[in-house]
């Protein structure tokens, strides 16, 4: 939103008569209804534009040399706030009177692009186009929701996403003044019936808040609050891809407490709800909620410490400082790792934080008193597993989705027995503990480690010894040394003999013996204890030739 002076009426539409201003508004429409209430001669309308003019992107320009003759298309919605904020955007969405699908047909021939109709019946039309840099875009053409534009704005969700730009001149169509909470850095609703309309959009304020460090007005925010049972009419689809926007987002456990503050997050994850005002035994801190929202706040801080580009500010205490000592040399793999995407469009940060979620989820229903009297959450890793996965079929994640949650979850402790027992006992992982670990979480191991750090930390806050922070990196640096420099000898060691192998060398039929001899031949290998085919061979015949003699 520019630091140069501006024209008190920039990016506004003027009403003059006669070189006199008689009326302004955010669109033309508005500025000639208001004239025309207070004076009878006609008014000359203009748009005042800003200074400096906006940037148009390219593409946009492109775009709008490609439509036929006369053809009247409006950039509207979060491209126009992002670039009134001077943020990059990849998503453009075009409103416009005629059928988007028709429309999106010619852009994408002439872009060479690929099209795909996302509603027929709406007209919506999506181009995905690949511009010579490498980077991709994601174009939509959709006719108006209503008669008009004006209306069409009317109906979105927040005023700053109800700015359309007319890239023929560059000239802004702003009916509710979204240019002037942009610049006040406020979330307002663009109609009584918003979040009514679609509650969706209750997760979308929290993100956008959080993402542009706006504030929600207060009316807007109490209609959130109003608007949130209906947020059972949503689809587990549409949930899906909003919640995990929030999740990859910045300030993933504000947006989550605000979430609770609307009373919005029992509709979307009720697993959660039993973690409010749980208690835990010392040396936890805080109550369960308190707990998994504070894991949130140090996932965050630790992959931003670790990130791919190294900023002082980030490790800016003691803690955070041995992590970056410690484990620093993967920032990369790290990067690449949390990167990737299991299923197009989600990627495995957002699965992460969504572990981090459910990872004590089941502890409100595990938890029990010991004969000491110390309450404990047996076996709370196993049955949060189940409640994430059966929270991934809600979703509709993917399979493989699934299986990641699953492992994260029912895998979270590991990190930390290995802790103590190094701390307290001056042991560190041994080769087999090394290959067992990666042998039931595979690339989760990654995950694991960096839920283990932020774990540790939320449950002591600044009381965390400084001695038992050094045994979990160790321990850390160990697996992940172990994952991405020495993976053939610790983790997935080389095959020497396969099942056909077994079966000819020991005369064994098809069956599970079989691969209960190949899964001890290779935690063998990894120990060290075999490394050629012939001690292989010899190791399999001792290993079954034990197992049927009688003890």
């Amino acid at each position: 939103m520019g630091g140069e002076k501006q024209d008190p009426y920039a990016g506004r539409w003027i009403a003059s008569i006669r070189g006199r201003l008689v009326a302004h508004g955010g669109t033309p429409e508005q500025a000639l209804r208001l004239a025309q209430s207070r004076y009878k001669e006609t008014p000359e309308i203009r748009y005042i534009p800003m200074t400096p003019a906006l940037e148009v992107p390219s593409l946009v320009n492109t775009i709008h040399a490609a439509l036929p003759q006369g053809m009247k298309l409006y950039l509207v919605g979060g491209a126009v706030r992002d670039l009134l904020l001077g943020r990059p955007t990849h998503d453009f969405d075009f409103a416009l009177q005629e059928d988007g699908i028709r429309v999106a047909r010619a852009v994408a021939d002439a872009l060479g692009a690929a099209i795909y109709p996302l509603d027929a019946e709406r007209g919506t039309g999506r181009v995905l186009y690949t511009a010579p840099d490498g980077a991709r875009h994601v174009i939509d053409f959709a006719a108006y929701r209503g008669a008009d534009l004006e209306t069409d704005l009317r109906g979105r969700d927040f005023t700053i996403n109800a700015i359309a730009l007319d890239p023929a001149d560059g000239s802004l169509h702003d009916p509710l003044g979204g240019v002037h909470d942009l610049r006040a850095k406020c979330l307002r609703q663009c109609s009584p019936t918003a979040f009514t309309d679609d509650p969706l959009r209750i997760l979308r304020g929290v993100r956008l808040a959080a993402a542009l460090d706006f504030h929600i007005q207060p009316e807007t925010r109490q209609a959130m609050k109003q608007a949130a049972d209906c947020l059972g009419r949503i689809s587990g689809e549409r949930l899906r891809d909003e919640l995990f926007r929030i999740l990859e987002g910045p300030k993933p456990a504000a947006c989550l407490r605000a979430l609770e503050i609307l009373r919005a997050l029992d509709d979307i994850l009720p697993e959660l709800s039993g973690l409010k005002g749980l208690a835990q035994p010392a040396p936890h801190v805080h109550d369960g909620w308190q707990h998994t929202l504070s894991v949130l706040n140090h996932l965050e801080a630790g992959l931003s410490a670790l990130a791919p580009v190294y900023a002082p500010e980030t490790a800016d205490d003691l803690l955070a400082g041995m992590l970056v000592l410690r484990l620093g040399r993967y920032r990369e793999q790290i990067a690449a790792h949390l990167q990737s995407m299991p299923t197009p469009g989600r990627s495995r940060r957002g699965l992460l934080f969504l572990a981090a979620l459910y990872h004590d989820a089941a502890k409100a229903d595990t938890a029990a008193a010991d004969e000491g009297g110390r309450l404990r959450f047996w076996e709370h890793d196993q049955k949060g597993a189940d409640l994430a996965v059966a929270r991934a079929r809600q979703l509709a994640l993917s399979n493989e989705e699934g299986r990641v949650l699953d492992t994260i979850v029912r895998n979270h402790m590991r990190i930390h027995f290995h802790t103590n027992r190094l701390e307290t006992e001056g042991k560190p992982p041994t080769r087999r503990a090394i290959y067992r670990f990666f042998r039931d979480s595979g690339d989760c191991g990654v995950d694991l480690v960096l839920l283990a750090l932020a774990d540790l930390r939320a449950t002591y806050e600044q009381e965390l010894p400084q001695a038992q922070w050094a045994a979990c990196l160790d321990v850390c640096r160990t697996l992940l040394e172990a994952w991405w420099e020495k993976r053939p000898e610790q983790v997935d060691p080389p095959t020497l003999l396969d099942g056909n192998d077994l079966m000819h060398a020991l005369g064994l039929p098809p069956g599970p013996r079989v691969g209960k001899l190949l899964e001890a031949l290779r935690e063998a290998q990894a120990t060290g204890d075999v490394v050629d085919r012939e001690q292989a061979l010899a190791f399999v015949a001792e290993k079954n030739q034990a197992e049927q003699d009688p003890p």
